[in-house]
């Protein structure tokens, strides 16, 4: 028996021209989680996972399977209902999972043959017994599974494209942050892996550099940091001779124990959502975590930076207290913290979030032709109405965000300051760069953006349909259409993530 586990384009990599090509390994990163449910599949399957972002394969010269399985983030929807189409279409049953699956059942279940929500460990077998027999059910419900007896993921099914290996440790996030669909997939409770599993699995992995793809790595409570020490002690006695990335919360600069054996592990860098640079934001997002006790954030960054460790800072635009301006405020933040990189993402509802259901009923979710405007779910642009900002002028807001930050004296200034203190100034300037680069690429990115809502506007004028239910110059779409060419920067993402 035949099996396909298949990652569709992401249309953020999608983007990236011919010459740019040559970067693509930086920019994508594994799908582990087509390699777990790899890993838990039986010898009587023959596997092949296809990662499309590394390259859209011909189908029709491959091998016809007996099953296909299609893992997607909501970006990716569309193209995961093609590829169905596609294999339905020669008879393929195809079973469809991921987060997007989980929050969107009813339209996925239209367009699959069988849908897998939650986390697809605990019903894997079952899914694969059922295929076998020709009689798949048409929902598989595998909630929160049992991390602990996780298999190690399949590392040895994929090529060598890609410039990051990626593990496991934990899943699950207490913070539940409003824009956050984690906690409603992983849940609130921090679930963790044992730590001799994960060291044997980082033993597996054949890339030197790898991604730590956990949501929060070191957790919140005291358990949990101590948690992290033990796994910390034990890759760094297996001395593995690896480096790796993860995203954390700022209490990862607390302890100074806990970064002098996360750098002795193997860490060299940490993704940490500042999310918003006033605490009025925070309150906003729910991530009242990060103004605790006072936290002063520029020392909190010098004491990671201190164990060579760079520090990547991620910030929200689009928030309801943010007006004109922002874009300044948040790039003066980051550089005031200190921070080695930045990411800056527009306000994005994702179904399954507070954010979804709260914007969802107040009318104020722009793009909502579904499932085609899900390509334009990838935190990059601004699909939603912003209470003080209008579409063209949060697209302004985040332009100048990146060119004040990415300017080339403050990215000097950081290289410099990074080859002072001996902390992989290389690396800061060719992320640096990249980012730069990456203002260039999003302006065609947005003018095709603007033309698909211009294009909208001009359709609903037409049928006198207002897309602007709630009125006010500072939400009305049509001032898109009309807007003159801005550039802009795509992220690259999930996951860091997703």
């Amino acid at each position: 028996m035949r099996l396909y586990l298949i990652n569709p384009s992401n249309p953020l990599v999608g983007i990236i021209k011919a010459k740019e090509k040559r970067w693509k390994r930086y920019r994508v990163w594994k799908p582990l989680s087509l390699m777990v449910l790899a890993g838990l599949t039986g010898p009587e399957w023959e596997i092949r996972i296809v990662d499309e972002n590394l390259g859209v394969p011909d189908y029709r010269a491959m091998p016809r399977p007996d099953l296909v399985g299609i893992t997607a983030f909501t970006s990716q929807a569309n193209r995961a209902y093609e590829l169905a189409s596609h294999f339905r279409n020669q008879g393929v049953p195809v079973v469809m999972g991921g987060i997007h699956a989980t929050m969107c059942v009813d339209e996925v279940m239209e367009r699959v043959d069988s849908v897998v929500t939650g986390e697809a460990e605990s019903v894997w077998a079952p899914i694969l017994e059922d295929a076998l027999r020709g009689k798949l059910k048409r929902r598989y419900d595998g909630g929160l599974a049992e991390i602990k007896d996780v298999s190690a993921a399949r590392h040895d099914l994929l090529s060598r494209g890609y410039a990051f290996g990626a593990i496991q440790t934990t899943r699950g996030c207490p913070l539940n942050c409003s824009f956050c669909s984690v906690t409603a997939f992983n849940g609130a409770k921090y679930r963790h892996r044992p730590i001799a599993d994960v060291v044997r699995e980082f033993e597996l992995i054949r890339e030197k550099r790898v991604l730590v793809v956990d949501d929060n790595l070191i957790g919140t409570s005291a358990g949990h940091i101590a948690r992290a020490k033990d796994l910390f002690r034990a890759l760094a006695k297996a001395n593995l001779r690896k480096k790796w990335i993860s995203q954390a919360t700022i209490n990862f600069a607390d302890d100074e124990e806990l970064l002098t054996l996360a750098a002795k592990a193997g860490c060299r860098g940490v993704y940490i959502g500042f999310e918003s640079p006033s605490p009025e934001g925070l309150a906003e997002v729910g991530k009242k975590f990060n103004i605790l006790k006072g936290r002063d954030f520029r020392a909190s960054v010098q004491r990671i930076q201190r164990h060579n460790i760079l520090v990547a800072g991620s910030f929200i635009m689009g928030l309801d207290v943010d007006e004109a301006g922002i874009g300044k405020r948040i790039a003066e933040a980051a550089c005031q913290y200190g921070v080695d990189s930045l990411n800056t993402l527009f306000l994005t509802p994702l179904p399954g979030t507070q954010l979804w259901e709260q914007m969802k009923s107040r009318g104020r979710i722009a793009l909502d032709t579904f499932p085609e405007d899900w390509k334009y779910y990838t935190l990059t642009f601004p699909v939603a109405r912003y209470k003080h900002l209008s579409m063209d002028g949060i697209i302004k807001e985040m332009v100048s965000c990146e060119h004040d930050f990415y300017s080339m004296p403050r990215i000097l200034r950081r290289v410099w300051s990074n080859l002072w203190q001996c902390r992989e100034p290389l690396i800061t300037l060719v992320g640096n760069l990249s980012y730069r680069n990456n203002i260039r690429l999003g302006a065609e990115a947005y003018s095709e953006f603007r033309r698909h809502f211009g294009s909208r506007h001009n359709s609903a004028r037409e049928s006198g349909r207002d897309l602007n239910p709630e009125g006010g110059a500072a939400m009305r779409i049509a001032e898109v259409s009309s807007a003159r060419s801005a550039e802009d920067r795509i992220r690259e993402t999930k996951k860091f993530k997703s």
